[in-house]
């Protein structure tokens, strides 16, 4: 079975992936900010003594034991944060499976980060398995957890649930009608928060966004996935009303997706940058049915494949920047000429 990045799933059109995530830590060890080396390695141990219990295919990995160009392709897959592998915390580790769809951060901001990955719009699913991991090593592990304000962590404004519910939405059709800002300011009043496609502090580009709730503190987790999925379906209206306007109404665009369909076919150099943007674009031409040389599962390909780090997986090369460059037409012909 493919891995849950290179799938399409409800509403990919829109929603290209759905993550959910709890934030969990014990009450024997001290929070982060306090935690020391011998802390960190007390945790590390007690996971990986349970881990077995939890079934799912998990593994245990530590950030030092993982090379560099596989840091920066999980990164890319959303799988860890920059951040995690920035800070270097004592005794950081992943616990992942072979699918990838489910990857539990140990020793990051908080002592455990139980996330589960989907493509397309699949909150109850992800919920769902992520509370099934949760009740497990909730059974193996004494939770630092409170009568009236619920899981403890290290985020304030995680307390309560400690679940944060994120969707990856394409908006190249609200952009380019200008009915994005107001889009925006719907989210906003929802109790949601709108970054870049990498969390907090990430560059907005090339139309991509994740749209997260904030509220954790007084609400269910029912109610977290219920206000996500109303949100998200307000979106996936608008944005295909939108593009339906835009087939309308913007003589150029068929023009504009095929000189980007072209650049990114023949071009003989291309950084990571180029490639996401001309991908937006291309998506954008595949989805309205406008452009038929590539299919929607080839998109997933190209844009998990043409980021630095996966590149150099794809090829199984160590390349700098300009290698980079100079190989990522190479991929893009190869996933281009799959069948």
């Amino acid at each position: 079975m493919e891995n849950w990045y290179f799938q399409t799933g409800e509403a990919s059109d829109v929603v290209v992936s759905t993550r959910v995530r709890l934030a969990r830590n014990l009450r024997s060890i001290p929070f982060l900010i306090k935690e020391s080396k011998e802390d960190a390695k007390k945790l590390y141990e007690k996971v990986k003594e349970v881990l077995p219990s939890v079934g799912y295919g998990l593994k245990l990995l530590k950030l030092e034991d993982i090379d560099e160009v596989t840091l920066l392709s999980l990164i890319e897959k959303h799988l860890i944060t920059p951040d995690f592998v920035k800070k270097n915390y004592p005794y950081a580790a992943i616990a992942i499976n072979d699918e990838e769809n489910l990857c539990l951060m140990i020793n990051e901001e908080d002592h455990i980060k139980i996330q589960v990955f989907s493509a397309g719009l699949a909150l109850e699913e992800a919920a769902n398995l992520a509370i099934d991991v949760d009740e497990k090593l909730n059974q193996l592990l004494d939770y630092a957890c409170d009568e009236q304000f619920g899981y403890l962590t290290s985020n304030p404004n995680h307390v309560g649930t400690g679940m944060k519910a994120s969707i990856m939405v394409h908006l190249p059709g609200l952009q380019k009608t200008g009915n994005l800002n107001p889009m925006l300011r719907v989210i906003n009043n929802f109790g949601m928060s709108v970054q870049g496609a990498y969390g907090e502090g990430s560059e907005i580009r090339d139309d991509f966004y994740q749209i997260s709730n904030i509220q954790s503190l007084g609400i269910t987790e029912k109610s977290i996935i219920k206000n996500m999925k109303a949100i998200a379906e307000r979106i996936i209206e608008q944005e295909r009303t939108a593009r339906k306007y835009l087939v309308k109404k913007d003589y150029d665009l068929e023009n504009r997706i095929y000189r980007s369909y072209g650049i990114f076919l023949y071009a003989k150099r291309m950084t990571s940058e180029e490639a996401s943007k001309l991908l937006s674009e291309i998506k954008l031409g595949v989805d309205l049915g406008i452009l038929d040389e590539l299919t929607d599962a080839q998109i997933r390909k190209l844009q998990i494949n043409l980021r630095s780090g996966n590149l150099q997986k794809f090829l199984g090369e160590r390349l700098d920047a300009r290698q980079r460059e100079a190989k990522r037409p190479e991929v893009i012909q190869k996933i281009r000429n799959e069948k």
